[in-house]
């Protein structure tokens, strides 16, 4: 770590060019590395308002703390890089902690958890422009899509000019979709076979090419439906962590389903977040490294 975390604040107030200094020089890697699988560690749920983690309401608010966190997954054996918005990677480029890294910008945020607008979720990160002028590697962008709410109309059709504009720009997209509907007045996810399957079917499809799309995808409900629901695209795939719960029990389970998705010939690793950063038993080199193990 090339500089403490105290520091951050005093250099991007007096050297802010300090950034784009630091993304001209880093050392990049290919996406895929000697171990064909790929193991991303997501941190671009503050950006949402997404900030909770189990009962924790404000869990991810520290960001001192959050980069500690961080530091510390990357520096395990397996990490290939991190997904998140400017800030955070900002923070991980003046720290020494990107190098040799997959770096993932976050590219939609503006659905921000629990607003009216959720769904209307607008472009409000990182620009496939700003992706090539930093030499970072992807983007990531998410894709929720309830037939009820016409907000997800315009997400559908930005989601598309940006997988166009990766794709001029040669650089991969990661496009996490979901059928969602409001319960309760809250966005829900549904993961049953048939709702991931059409939303697979429809992300496939988006822009004008899909030379550099990959999909961020959730395990069913049933893991034992994964291989099927995965023959309807032939894009590659990771499979997205998501909260786990916090029960031996539940830790389990979702490994086994990890463990059984990741045997399937389009998945391609995995990009966790807060089940890594943030278990709710043992430290994070313990998450991280049970997690690089299933790969």
């Amino acid at each position: 770590m090339s500089l403490s975390i105290p520091d951050l604040t005093a250099v991007r107030a007096r050297h802010p060019e300090a950034i784009a200094e630091a993304a001209a020089r880093r050392t990049r890697r290919p996406l895929i590395g000697d171990t064909g699988r790929l193991m991303i560690v997501a941190a671009d749920h503050p950006a949402r308002g997404a900030l909770g983690v189990g009962d924790r309401a404000l869990a991810m608010a520290n960001r001192a703390d959050l980069l500690e966190r961080l530091c510390t997954a990357l520096s395990r054996p397996g990490v290939d890089g991190v997904l998140a918005t400017a800030d955070v990677l900002e923070d991980l480029l003046l720290l020494g902690m990107l190098e040799n890294k997959v770096v993932m910008g976050s590219m939609n945020r503006g659905g921000l958890a629990g607003s009216a607008f959720e769904l209307d979720d607008r472009f409000t990160g990182h620009r496939a422009e700003d992706i090539a002028r930093l030499r970072y590697d992807a983007g990531k962008l998410l894709l929720r899509i309830d037939y009820d709410d016409p907000g997800s109309l315009a997400t559908l059709e930005s989601t598309a000019r940006a997988v166009d504009d990766m794709a001029a720009r040669e650089l991969p997209v990661f496009v996490e979709p979901f059928i969602a509907r409001r319960v309760g007045g809250r966005v829900r996810n549904d993961l049953s076979a048939e709702a991931v399957t059409r939303s697979i079917a429809i992300a496939s499809g988006l822009g004008g090419t899909s030379a550099y799309t990959w999909l961020k995808l959730p395990v069913t409900h049933d893991p034992d439906d994964m291989g099927e629901v995965l023959e309807t695209s032939t894009l590659p795939a990771v499979l997205l962590g998501g909260d786990i719960g916090g029960s031996p029990e539940d830790q389990a389970a979702a490994y086994e389903r990890w463990r059984k998705a990741l045997r399937l010939p389009t998945v391609q690793g995995m990009v966790v977040g807060r089940s890594l950063l943030y278990p709710s038993r043992g430290s994070v080199e313990e998450a991280v490294d049970t997690a690089v193990g299933l790969l």
